[in-house]
């Protein structure tokens, strides 16, 4: 049976795309393509900041906190648009968004009865919130576009957060200034990080096709310098000499300043050695412009914070101070049933922590899926895990909603009725 023209041509696209797509990527490159293959991001638990305002008060602005607020427009317009003309016959987004209502509307009638219905407008808003925080969170160019930060950014940063800065805080060593012993920290102990080298293209550092994982210096090619280098210098900090009068010292940080590769390098991963043409390059570490906000612990921990101030609310005016606190604090019939109080106490916090490691846990681990899928295969190695994500991201939203729902069920119904139920 002879193959019809259409079949050949999609075939043959698809086969095309597809031995582009493992050429240009991490795969490829072993071979000596990776033509299209990007350095992957770095994958930081913590939010990174994009941009510092310092005056006249500082503030950092985080790319988690970036695309939650365009989640957040983008969800405003969209309301907007759809009850803007509302019509008795629903269609378009008005359609959608009446589907979506109606459905929670049921949905608290069943668990609660009509009563439930009081905490809808806190439940659809944190549904609708998380599924656009969630979906917007895998947009392309999210976690893969961004700005390079400089090798002088990256050591100023590390020596005032993290580590090294609790080391430095909590030294004894008074010859030597904190933020200063915790630079020469990060020097030490960070020596072999790693750093992507790129072609200076532009004035601006954009990051070029080709420059995948493989092209890579660290922190020690760039200052030009060995760990025992910075031992020595530490010795001589301490001694009493003045930083500024260590010649070693000030060369290393005008190398770090300056972020080129400066010496050959062994590669840990088959310990060959770094090619010539790497000298001279620029480095840094690619810092994305937009974060998922489902990706940044501090959005998931505000919502479940935001959701359990809303169940004590319901459960103290549904039930009075002493009829709902009496969960929580019993001493009038015996032990049992106040250690039982004590036990429910701590389950409200731990509900808390729940609501935000089971959802920045299932959406951090996506996004690193997505980032790793792209850096291997160009092109089409996202799109499967993208169709997953979308259906992660709905239903991540469906289970805070419902929870918080099924709590505030929880929080307004007496020992009586249970004891009644039972």
């Amino acid at each position: 049976m002879l193959l019809r023209p259409k079949f050949i041509i999609i075939f043959s696209s698809i086969s095309a795309i597809l031995a582009i797509s493992v050429l240009g990527g991490a795969l490829g490159a072993s071979f000596g393509f990776g033509f299209l293959g990007g350095p992957m991001p770095f994958i930081s638990i913590a939010a990174e900041t994009v941009y510092s305002i310092s005056t006249p008060f500082s503030y950092n602005l985080k790319n988690s906190t970036v695309m939650l607020w365009i989640a957040m427009l983008v969800l405003i317009f969209l309301s907007w648009r759809a009850t803007r003309n509302i019509k008795d016959v629903p269609s378009g987004l008005q359609n959608v968004f009446e589907l979506i209502f109606q459905f929670f509307i049921d949905t608290a009638d069943e668990a609660g009865g009509k009563k439930a219905r009081r905490f809808l407008p806190v439940v659809i808003t944190i549904f609708l919130a998380v599924l656009a925080f969630n979906w917007m969170g895998i947009l392309p160019g999210v976690g893969s576009i961004g700005k390079v930060e400089t090798i002088e950014e990256w050591v100023h940063h590390h020596s005032h957060s993290g580590h090294c800065y609790d080391v430095a805080k909590t030294s004894k060593n008074k010859n030597i200034d904190k933020y200063l012993l915790a630079e020469l920290c990060v020097l030490e102990e960070d020596a072999s990080h790693g750093f992507v080298v790129f072609d200076d293209v532009s004035s601006i550092n954009i990051m070029p096709l080709g420059r995948g994982e493989s092209a890579r210096a660290p922190l020690h090619a760039i200052g030009d310098y060995e760990v025992q280098d910075i031992v020595d210098i530490k010795k001589k900090i301490t001694s009493g000499t003045k930083p500024e009068d260590i010649n070693e010292f000030n060369t290393i940080k005008e190398n770090i300043k300056s972020g080129k590769v400066l010496k050959l390098y062994e590669n840990p991963d088959d310990g060959t050695i770094s090619p010539e043409s790497y000298l001279g390059k620029n480095t840094g570490e690619l810092i994305p412009f937009f974060r998922g906000a489902s990706t940044d612990v501090n959005t998931t921990l505000a919502i479940a914070i935001f959701a359990m101030i809303a169940i004590q609310f319901w459960g103290f005016s549904s039930l009075g101070f002493s009829g709902y606190g009496g969960k929580f604090i019993n001493f009038s019939h015996g032990p049992i049933n106040a250690f039982v109080g004590i036990l429910e106490l701590f389950g409200e916090f731990a509900k808390t922590i729940s609501f935000t490691f089971r959802l920045f846990g299932n959406m951090f681990a996506g996004e690193i899926v997505l980032i790793s899928m792209g850096f291997l295969l160009p092109l089409i190695g996202m799109m499967p895990f993208m169709g997953l994500e979308l259906f992660v991201g709905v239903i991540q939203a469906f289970i805070f909603s419902m929870l918080t729902l099924v709590f505030g069920v929880m929080a307004v119904t007496s020992h009586s009725e249970h004891e009644d139920h039972d």
